[in-house]
């Protein structure tokens, strides 16, 4: 099973600036069963307006891929990040290759702390991918030069210190159960990233913070903090009522 997405509309922009990017799909939420691959949805109600819907997302072939990869993610874990990390070797090799520069998001529709996620390389893979056999603290470890990033809904993945080569953008959504999330991102000077229904909808502040543009590419990292990242929804979000989406339903 091929772990990682190398074809995304939004991602393929980006290689105009230089960038490749592998992203890693999983099931949302609690579609798989068993663990929920994203603790805030809830009370941010994003499960419903969720980017599982968006672009190739609608196809129940795809869904079913990405229901498959939560499970394996959820029954064997070592095996999948082992072969996650083959993946991503295989991956930044290929993208140096063509002369640009390699992006790894590890949760493009889940909200998994990767951070936390050690595992340990087994032989066969650590050969293959000219690494060293053992425990690792979490994937970027394992990839030092490799820039990773993701966007996360959970504001207490701020308050410890992230690995120097993960980029983490808060996800907004104006559900009153998720308040005290974004004050707290607000607290950290975190990037946020909000959903606006329409371009109409986007204002020059949001939050009192400046608000760029942000549907051009995924390429976050290389933007500043305390800035609000304005994206335009898309799949289910257009229809969203619950608070996640910003601007008024036509």
């Amino acid at each position: 099973m091929t772990l990682l997405t190398t074809q995304n509309a939004k991602t393929i922009k980006g290689e105009k600036f230089g960038f490749a990017t592998g992203i890693l799909y999983m099931a949302p939420y609690t579609i798989a069963g068993k663990f929920n691959m994203c603790p805030m949805a809830e009370k941010a109600q994003c499960h419903k307006a969720c980017l599982y819907t968006a672009g190739r997302g609608k196809f129940n072939n795809v869904q079913q891929g990405r229901i498959r990869k939560a499970l394996y993610f959820q029954n064997d874990y070592e095996g999948f990040m082992n072969e996650l990390a083959s993946d991503i070797n295989r991956f930044v090799n290929r993208a140096r290759k063509e002369n640009v520069i390699p992006l790894i998001r590890l949760n493009g529709t889940s909200d998994v702390l990767f951070e936390r996620k050690g595992f340990t390389l087994n032989e066969k893979i650590a050969k293959r991918i000219k690494k060293t056999a053992g425990y690792y603290e979490n994937m970027m470890s394992l990839f030092p030069d490799v820039q990773f990033y993701d966007y996360t809904k959970i504001a207490g993945r701020f308050d410890k210190q992230l690995p120097s080569n993960y980029d983490l953008t808060f996800s907004y959504s104006g559900v009153e159960t998720y308040k005290k999330q974004v004050e707290h991102a607000l607290k950290h000077n975190a990037r946020i990233a909000v959903v606006f229904r329409n371009e109409k909808d986007i204002p020059a502040e949001f939050l009192g913070k400046k608000v760029i543009g942000g549907d051009d590419t995924d390429i976050r990292h290389i933007e500043p903090q305390n800035t609000i990242v304005a994206l335009i929804a898309k799949g289910d979000g257009k229809k969203d009522t619950s608070g996640f989406v910003v601007g008024e339903l036509a």
